[in-house]
């Protein structure tokens, strides 16, 4: 059941502005560099738009950085839009919705905390056969309902490269199908469009910013996270990555190389 929200109203524009502020070749290196993973993702699949009202899922390190991404964006970039941070916690523990209140009040952003049991409800008896898959549906109901009752036209959430990679493994192996997360999907006649900001930006330099930045390290207590297919098939990848970073961004580019006459 939908309890109270914890609602913060502030803006999503930084208070205390740091110094390396104020243009995008003022920032250090490895921050340049996610800078230009997100600009090239946002301007390939035209995620944003002038005037844009965005809801950030956040739920863990990879969703809070790329909500510092999108709004650090915004001291140099002619498009402007407005970011609203929105944490619905499935129930498992109280300790990670403090963690990320606490940063992002500290840090100035619009939030909203939202208590739910969609997580523990996910792995009752009578639906633990597939808990990630009706705990991620059921997260994404709420997020499309407080979208359009705020009247957000995109929902921005912090899957990444080896997030859209493992998913494309995941639904061939258990799914029979050749199919991953979209970095744009439009929903409801294109009036709602998810988009992913980090779809060409890998793991590794969204971890090392998050501890450039001091984003809390955060938890996951699910029961399935340490055994789930997503796992298995991330250490599997992770090894191949490992021999070659390039196999990160050609997996991805293979999903757009279709050779339709040397398949079945």
């Amino acid at each position: 059941m939908l309890e109270e929200a914890r609602v913060v109203d502030n803006h999503s524009y930084r208070k205390n502005v740091p110094e390396f502020l104020g243009g995008k070749k003022h920032y250090p290196k490895l921050i340049q560099k996610v800078f230009h993973g997100i600009g090239k993702a946002i301007d390939q699949f035209q995620m944003v738009e002038d005037g844009d009202r965005i809801l950030v899922g956040v739920s863990g390190v990879d969703s809070i950085t790329l909500l510092w991404l999108l709004r650090e964006r915004l001291t140099w970039i002619p498009v402007k839009y407005t970011l609203k941070a929105i944490y619905i916690n499935p129930g498992f523990d109280e300790t990670t919705g403090k963690i990320i209140g606490d940063y992002l009040r500290k840090e100035s952003f619009d939030y909203e905390i939202i208590k739910t049991d969609i997580g523990t409800k996910a792995h009752e008896p009578h639906a633990q056969e597939n808990p990630c898959f009706l705990c991620s549906q059921e997260r994404k109901k709420r997020l499309f309902l407080l979208a359009r009752e705020g009247n957000y036209q995109k929902i921005a959430l912090g899957h990444h490269l080896d997030d859209i990679n493992s998913t494309l493994f995941i639904n061939i192996l258990y799914g029979s199908s050749i199919s991953t997360m979209l970095p744009r999907q439009d929903l409801f006649g294109g009036t709602l469009t998810i988009i992913r900001p980090l779809a060409l930006v890998g793991k590794e330099q969204i971890q090392k910013l998050a501890e450039f930045l001091n984003i809390p390290p955060i938890v996951n207590l699910c029961p399935s996270s340490q055994v789930s297919q997503r796992k298995q098939i991330n250490e599997f990848l992770d090894y191949f990555y490992r021999k070659d970073q390039r196999i990160r961004y050609n997996i991805f580019h293979a999903m757009r190389n279709i050779h339709r006459d040397y398949l079945p």
